[in-house]
């Protein structure tokens, strides 16, 4: 916010460019942006044969025109010439003949002003009519000395459009400029049925000139607003931290402008400055005359206690949760105090979150936390509330059909008080439910009604409601679907999406960069390109360590390091089973299972399988428990029971290929054609040659699955067991080429210790 040169931002509080008061003292003030404006209203209230579209987007116009920041006449004319170019000249044409005339001019049409609104009711309840009174009650308030200067920046405002703009004076060249901030072109355009954003590029970076109380309380409600729903398309950190920062200079005491910078700061995750203007903004409320409202339910007092109760949440994002607890503490102390019920169910609900956060049992406060919110009527934290058990109650293993009868019920009261932020949590939730049971078709069907469902939320703007945090998810998700089939193009467009959606600042953007990274792990580990994983394992780690050193033992396991491998997987099993992480610790049991094989043998792997599996059914994990199944089934394969172990396969088998990732349809299409080769060689003569081209059929099928992701190592291992099973058939010819194929794939292949006779 530069120096404003007054002859064209003509502001009643300034003299020379000095603020000689407050400047939010007063509502607003006449300026010839505001004229401009008040012609154009004047003129669509006297032109009455316009066109219905014309009209139409005038009317979709007038709002921004009023609540933005002041803007150059030639800017302001070529904004209305979009929508209408007959009024745009009019208006032009009204303003010169004004500016070329005399000061009489201009105070005969603010006396003729009102006399075309008098029979109108909107004139008395509209936005509009507001205005119109407020600009007259503005211009009557001026001295004489006041309306000789607001005539003569009017001329300048006029003149200055019709100069070229190198012919500006140089002294003048920087104090000038537009005054519009870029977001809200973009959302005043969206708004416009018809209008180009081909002039977007005449709105300029920032905010010039000091802006009336309304002017910077429509921006800051915009920012925040977009904050909360759409935070891609709001000002990006640093610009709005300089735009908050010009606000304050004018108003150091405008607590609203310390609130949202210490949202923006958030943002970036800057505890300094987040805490910084949280202080402000209690300290703001406190001066202003609240402090002896803390036990009261209105004014500032209740501002009070929400204020330290975002202490508390600021302190938990951070994981400062014995400061966050103190902060807690506090507010349901002020809470109490002033019997504020609603502060004291948010309070509460911060308190099971945080003791979430800490990762002990919360299940009793939150119960608690539901119970009150349904007497008090929150029906919004009550649903948070039972969300909160559903989650809970999944990783603890409860019934599916109990938790999903409640997310149900929960939807149902969604639906009636239209509270569309927790419908999109809901089918998040529920989408998070089915993959972590499994049933990724499931997933796939819930993903898709979240993004395909349109918002209840008001169209304020031209927000969607798309960049929220159960967007996120969802989109990751599916990201995650496609990229187990083995559609990488398809990850590549999600990818690109969240990119766009979320940008490296925004808060949700850890989610899709974990996803993104453990894509490209799996994808590396199947093409046997373990010197790609390895730097994906550090930034994985960087992101969510458990699952780096997940990921870290899988790696150290392919490249045959077995002691690095179980020392890491010991650690991260007794941290799974300290944090109640059941769906790790079962994926580790697998991994340790398999280290077993390699090293003491295939028997020692039996206890911690069979308690994987027992773990995998009382959690209703049906994924993990098939894999589970499949591992002993490769067991029982080697040492000697194939009967039981076909057995075993062929009871997942359905699952594994309705559910199932192509790795994992691969891999059980693999175990049972090994199984079939197996029970092949017990059979009498006259049926062995017809187990064994039903092995050969399962290994095709196999393959097109090990194809479809391009998982050379698999191939490897199926042309290998091919040739043999053409070679017992006698079909040379069919051995010779799958022979041929294995040879190239093994000559291409870095060595490894795991091969098709001990891994699964």
């Amino acid at each position: 916010m530069a120096s404003v040169h007054e002859s064209l931002y003509f502001n009643p509080m300034m003299t020379n460019g000095v603020v000689h008061a407050n400047i939010f003292g007063i509502k607003d003030w006449v300026t010839p942006y505001k004229i401009a404006v008040l012609y154009l209203l004047y003129e669509m209230s006297t032109t009455k044969p316009m066109a219905l579209l014309d009209r139409r987007r005038l009317n979709k116009l007038i709002l921004p025109l009023q609540q933005g920041p002041d803007l150059p006449l030639e800017q302001f004319l070529k904004i209305v010439e979009e929508c209408c170019a007959r009024m745009a000249n009019v208006v032009k044409l009204r303003l010169s003949s004004m500016a070329e005339g005399e000061l009489q001019d201009m105070e005969h049409f603010f006396t003729i002003l009102p006399n075309a609104f008098t029979d109108s009711e909107a004139f008395k309840t509209s936005v509009v009519g507001l205005f119109m009174r407020q600009m007259l009650l503005a211009y009557n308030k001026l001295s004489f000395s006041q309306v000789y200067k607001l005539y003569k920046s009017l001329q300048q405002y006029c003149n200055r459009s019709k100069q070229p703009e190198l012919s500006a004076p140089p002294g003048e060249d920087m104090e000038l400029t537009s005054n519009e901030d870029p977001s809200a072109d973009h959302i005043d355009k969206v708004e416009l049925d018809k209008v180009s954003l081909h002039h977007s590029e005449l709105w300029s970076d920032e905010i010039q000139g000091p802006l009336s109380q309304k002017q910077a309380e429509y921006f800051l409600a915009r920012q925040a607003y977009l904050l909360k729903n759409d935070e891609n398309k709001a000002m990006s950190p640093a610009k709005l931290q300089d735009e908050l920062n010009n606000i304050l200079k004018f108003n150091p005491d405008f607590a609203e402008a310390h609130y949202l910078s210490y949202l923006n700061s958030m943002r970036v995750q800057d505890i300094y400055i987040s805490t910084h203007s949280l202080l402000h903004y209690f300290d703001r409320l406190i001066l202003s005359g609240g402090e002896g409202k803390s036990n009261g339910d209105e004014g500032y007092g209740r501002s009070l206690r929400y204020a330290v109760l975002n202490l508390a949440t600021l302190h938990c994002r951070f994981g400062h949760y014995q400061q966050a607890d103190l902060a807690l503490q506090e507010a349901i102390r002020i809470a109490q105090e002033a019997n504020d019920h609603v502060c004291l169910q948010h309070c509460l609900s911060w308190l099971y979150t945080l003791e979430q956060m800490k990762g002990s049992d919360s299940v009793v406060l939150t119960e608690d936390s539901v119970k009150i919110a349904a007497h008090f009527c929150l029906p919004y934290l009550a649903s948070l509330g039972i969300q909160s058990l559903v989650q809970q109650g999944a990783k603890q293993g409860m019934l599916a059909n109990k938790l999903l009868d409640a997310l149900r019920g929960t939807d149902i009261m969604h639906w009636k008080q239209s509270l569309s932020e927790l419908i999109e949590i809901s089918l998040a939730q529920t989408t998070s439910i089915w993959r972590m049971y499994g049933k990724s078709t499931m997933a796939l069907q819930q993903a898709q009604l979240l993004l395909n469902m349109n918002s209840l939320e008001p169209v304020n703007f031209s927000v969607q409601q798309n960049n929220t945090e159960a967007f996120a998810v969802a989109l990751c998700h599916l990201a995650e679907l496609h990229a187990e089939q083995g559609l990488y193009a398809v990850v590549i467009d999600i990818m690109t999406h969240l990119k766009q959606q979320f940008p490296p600042h925004t808060q949700h953007a850890k989610l899709w960069m974990l996803c993104d990274l453990k894509i490209q792990f799996e994808k590396a580990m199947n093409d046997g390109k373990y010197h790609m994983a390895e730097p994906l394992v550090t930034a994985i780690s960087a992101l969510n360590s458990t699952e780096g050193l997940y990921r870290k033992a899988q790696l150290m396991k392919a490249l045959n390091q077995t002691s690095e491998a179980s020392k890491i997987l010991q650690h991260l099993q007794q941290r799974c089973e300290k944090s109640k992480n059941i769906e790790m610790t079962i994926r580790v049991m697998l991994a340790s299972a398999e280290l077993h094989w390699d090293s003491s043998g295939f028997a020692t792997a039996l206890p911690l399988l069979l308690q994987a599996l027992a773990l995998s059914r009382q959690h209703n994990l049906q994924s993990l428990a098939s894999e589970t199944v499949l591992h002993l089934a490769f067991t029982q394969l080697m040492l000697g029971i194939p009967e039981q172990a076909i057995v075993l396969v062929q009871d997942v088998l359905e699952s594994v290929l309705a559910h199932g990732a192509l790795i994992d349809k691969g891999r059980a299409l693999l175990l049972a054609a090994r199984c079939q080769m197996a029970l092949a060689g017990t059979t009498a003569e006259t049926n062995r040659l017809s187990a064994v081209e039903l092995a050969v059929h399962t290994l095709d099928e196999a393959a097109v699955y090990f194809s479809r992701l391009d998982c050379k190592e698999r191939m490897r291992d199926v042309f290998y067991l091919q040739a043999r099973l053409y070679h017992t058939l006698g079909d040379f010819s069919q051995r010779n080429k799958c022979a041929m194929l294995f040879r190239l794939l093994d000559q291409e292949l870095p060595l490894s210790g795991m091969t098709v006779v001990n891994r699964l």
